[in-house]
């Protein structure tokens, strides 16, 4: 089926619960008028449908092809065109610096265009994707010369960038890296050694390729603290001199096969240093937390996908009786979409993607707070929340976004399983979504082990605060008293961890991945709550898409009554401590 964006849902998250339409009236993001973003995400829906997705599943038969000759690598039939009229229509350049050629509109926007692109191309996404992210690090850290060099065709899409972090003995303990770079007489640096997994290493997209690379200078210490971050061009300045960076060989994957990730040879590569000496890990982290907002859009994006074809087959489907009786008698059978069992599925399908959106444009929404507001106070508190929900956003929508394409398969049924539906490469295509970018386990680590004792525990302060004075001040609100225990439940996770990890690491450690579901699905309904207040006060006023409203309410109900449930025991999961996931010993296993 044809993709559609859910413009009306993103419309109603934006305006009506968000209050984004007075974006414009902070001074960076004055253009940013309802109209112009309106207009912004129904052109993004076009693209998708039109541009994007025709290209999709040639990309996952075709692949990407590498010439061990001449080290190249050809992207699938169609990805040049769509990618040359992603970029030149601007698409590239929506949120970045106006100085360097960017729009400079909200990030929000750029969270919605994403979702929808990897609804629509998951493979395809990856090579813009990630560039922003290189745009990002090297506008914050990078020096005045890089900056005039590199930032306006990144931007443009002209050139892509890349991340290299990992390498074949190191993933997530980047302290083992053995990648070297040797300073040279005109203040550059040869860069020796082999990363891997490198979405976007080499492609035939664009002109050139910008690798921002982990090294390690001569005498820096053999930890994490001894990494510096280079920059390294797959064609030197000026354009025509090629830099020994050469894409050593393609991973074999079991999904995005039309992202090419690749093996990469730094054969004394010349490189320039992005920020300070030994400083790399503070600035490759302005590129990571963006990555994973990103790849938590990526889980979103899925999810849509999955719930719109499985939506589309169950409506189509004929297959036994409804038990309360015939609704298609004119058939054989009724529709499966009549059947209790399948909209279960579609159901919490359909009302975790609309909370997973909810939750992510509130994060969006906070990140443009945080650099555009011009109260200070308003500005910390907003980035509080950005960080403490950056780990949330991209782990919670990638493990429901796996989960909402399985259970679209399985709504398929037999059909799900074969490659004459999309079903399936949607499975596959987001199971690395939960991996890359930092694994779902080590952002749960990130959250419980760094960021709720980050600046004394204001961040996790922030957030309470928030959600307590909000149930403290709407008692007359549906689903009031389901929030607050929610909340208290978040609420006593917290101070357990707080009681218990201090004294013992490992007691955190087994309560993070349980911890982080907890405070997303928390979060979630304080959004469901505040969604369905706006759909009964616009439903009471006679005003706006009374279907859309109207089911806001019937998913609020099924959130609290089915999916928010599951709080209760992730509580009691965290409180009742390590002990029997870490008291087997070798000889039992």
């Amino acid at each position: 089926m044809q993709y559609k964006a859910p413009v009306n849902d993103i419309k109603f998250i934006l305006f009506d619960v968000l209050g984004a339409d007075k974006l414009h009236e902070l001074d960076k993001y004055s253009e940013a008028t309802p109209d112009i973003i309106s207009a912004v995400i129904e052109e993004a829906g076009k693209l998708a449908t039109e541009v994007l997705q025709p290209v999709n599943k040639v990309g996952d038969e075709q692949g990407c092809q590498y010439d061990p000759q001449t080290h190249n690598v050809t992207t699938p039939k169609g990805f040049k065109e769509a990618y040359k009229q992603f970029t030149e229509a601007g698409w590239a350049s929506l949120d970045s610096p106006t100085e360097f050629g960017g729009q400079g509109l909200p990030h929000t926007l750029k969270f919605i265009v994403d979702e929808m692109v990897c609804s629509s191309n998951l493979s395809l996404g990856m090579y813009s994707g990630l560039t922003h992210g290189a745009i990002s690090a090297l506008y914050a850290h990078g020096s005045n010369e890089l900056k005039a060099t590199y930032l306006a065709k990144l931007i443009s899409g002209q050139w892509t960038g890349t991340m290299c972090l990992t390498e074949p003995q190191c993933g997530t303990d980047l302290g083992l890296t053995r990648t070297r770079a040797t300073p040279l007489s005109d203040n550059s640096y040869s860069i020796k050694g082999t990363k891997i997994w490198i979405s976007g290493g080499e492609h035939d997209l664009a002109e050139n390729i910008i690798h921002l690379v982990l090294a390690k200078l001569p005498g820096a210490p053999d930890t994490t603290k001894g990494l510096s971050l280079f920059l390294v061009p797959k064609y030197l300045p000026g354009g025509s001199e090629r830099n020994p960076a050469f894409c050593g060989g393609l991973e074999h994957k079991m999904g995005i096969k039309g992202s090419a990730t690749c093996v990469m040879n730094f054969d004394d590569a010349k490189g320039w240093l992005v920020g300070e000496p030994n400083d790399g890990m503070r600035s490759m982290f302005t590129m990571m937390n963006e990555a994973r907002l990103m790849v938590g859009m990526q889980g979103l994006g899925i999810a849509e996908m999955a719930f719109q074809e499985s939506l589309s087959f169950a409506r189509e489907r004929l297959q036994s009786r409804s038990l309360s009786g015939p609704k298609n008698p004119d058939e054989a059978a009724d529709p499966i979409i009549v059947h209790p069992d399948v909209r279960r599925m579609l159901m919490r399908q359909k009302v975790l993607n609309e909370g997973m959106r909810a939750l992510a444009l509130f994060t969006g929404h906070q990140l443009d707070l945080s650099v555009a507001h011009p109260d200070a106070t308003v500005r910390e508190g907003a980035d509080d929340m950005v960080q403490l929900l950056t780990p949330v956003v991209k782990s919670f929508l990638t493990d429901e976004g796996f989960n909402n394409a399985d259970q679209g398969l399985q709504v398929l049924g037999g059909s799900g399983f074969t490659t004459d539906w999309p079903l399936e490469q949607l499975l596959r295509d987001s199971r690395i979504s939960r991996i890359y970018e930092g694994t779902n386990g080590i952002q749960a680590m990130d959250l419980v082990g760094r960021k709720l004792g980050l600046n004394r525990g204001r961040l996790i302060g922030h957030l309470l605060t928030t959600l307590n004075d909000y149930v403290k001040g709407n008692a007359s609100l549906p689903h009031h008293d389901a929030l607050e225990v929610a909340v208290k439940s978040l609420e006593k996770a917290t101070q357990w961890i707080a009681a218990n990890g201090m004294k013992d690491p490992e007691q955190a450690g087994a309560a993070a991945s349980p911890f982080l579901r907890l405070m997303a699905l928390t979060v979630i309904a304080y959004m469901w709550s505040r969604m369905a207040a706006a759909a009964k006060e616009q439903l009471n006023a006679g005003e706006g898409n009374t279907p859309l409203l109207e089911s806001k309410l019937v998913s609020a109900q099924y959130y609290f009554d089915k999916l928010l449930t599951e709080s209760t025991w992730l509580l009691a999961d965290i409180t009742s401590g390590k002990d029997s996931m870490m008291a087997l010993t070798d000889e039992q296993w």
